[in-house]
């Protein structure tokens, strides 16, 4: 059977209005935010990055390796004015992204609402590692800060991952939803699964905690160092919008 041209109809139950624009439910907010100053920042956390890392694998030489993740607690055990620079520009563009995200859906009015990050860590790749599929728990908002990578151009002359490497990918929540890769022109908003985002030192992505996502794999000539977090964002009151109610 073929499908007609959406028109207007004498019931108007099968109109083209009955779409609205701009009417997409459930989607997923992600927002880019550029820090100003970066490189000078990037420069010292770089330094300070490397040298945790050589003092935590000379006491744990297990930890040694192309991928190397710290632990969460860099709130507590860094203390130099990029750093404080960094974590300030974190909560400025969380907040920022956070109250766009829930624009009509926040009761109007001053909540005293509170940013609490949760954890702070820095990884760091090379010689093709990478961190595969995973979401975060324990928050809200997670996001990741690049502090240092290879240039693009020079990225993509790798010869195995090319423009791919060292991106981050992220899972679109419907794709599960494709239940056994069925797909026609039916669900074709649908079929594009993946988004990959090109890093550079000194932009902050912010999305979702539950959006699956993944460090591709990294070569260069520098190491692939960013730093990860997660955020929770509380009410005071309490943190309920919708009240539960009987089915």
């Amino acid at each position: 059977m073929s499908m007609p041209p959406a028109t207007s109809s004498a019931t108007g139950v099968f109109s083209a209005a009955n779409i609205a624009p701009n009417s997409a439910h459930w989607p997923v907010p992600m927002a880019v935010h550029r820090l100003q100053g970066a490189a000078a920042v990037n420069e010292v956390l770089a330094r300070i990055f490397n040298v945790m890392r050589a003092t935590d694998v000379a006491q744990h030489p297990e930890r040694a390796g192309s991928f190397y993740a710290s632990a969460d607690d860099l709130l507590q055990r860094v203390d130099v004015p990029e750093f404080h620079t960094l974590v300030k520009f974190i909560a400025q563009s969380l907040q920022a992204t956070a109250k766009q995200a829930n624009a009509g859906v926040w009761p109007s009015g001053r909540h005293g609402l509170q940013l609490e990050l949760v954890g702070l860590w820095f990884q760091i790749q090379n010689g093709a590692a990478f961190h595969d599929v995973h979401t975060h728990g324990n928050c809200s908002w997670s996001g990741v800060y690049y502090v240092q990578i290879d240039p693009v151009a020079e990225r993509q002359r790798e010869p195995q991952w090319g423009a791919l490497n060292g991106a981050t990918r992220f899972y679109s929540p419907m794709f599960p939803l494709l239940g056994g890769a069925y797909m026609d022109m039916g669900n074709a908003f649908m079929q594009n699964a993946t988004l990959d985002v090109t890093p550079h030192e000194g932009d902050l992505v912010l999305f979702p905690a539950f959006l699956p996502h993944k460090a591709l794999p990294y070569v260069g000539t520098k190491d692939r160092i960013v730093v990860s977090f997660n955020a929770q964002i509380r009410a005071p009151q309490g943190d309920q919008i919708y009240r539960y109610a009987a089915a």
